[in-house]
């Protein structure tokens, strides 16, 4: 189960990104996005968002 990135509740600071061990989050328009396919599903991004944007899919 990967985690998504709820669009409406990001801020777009980056923190989710900066904390993602794999490099699977990037930034799109403005807002970051997480690929599902290199997720780990550790829950870095979760505890580094100050919104908690991320969530368990």
């Amino acid at each position: 189960m990967a985690y998504i990135i709820n669009l409406d509740e990001c801020i777009g600071c980056g923190a989710c990104a900066d904390e993602c061990p794999v490099g699977a989050i990037s930034e799109k328009d403005g807002k970051y996005v997480i690929n599902a396919d290199e997720c780990l599903d550790c829950g870095a991004c979760e505890g580094a968002c100050p919104v908690g944007a991320p969530k368990a899919e």
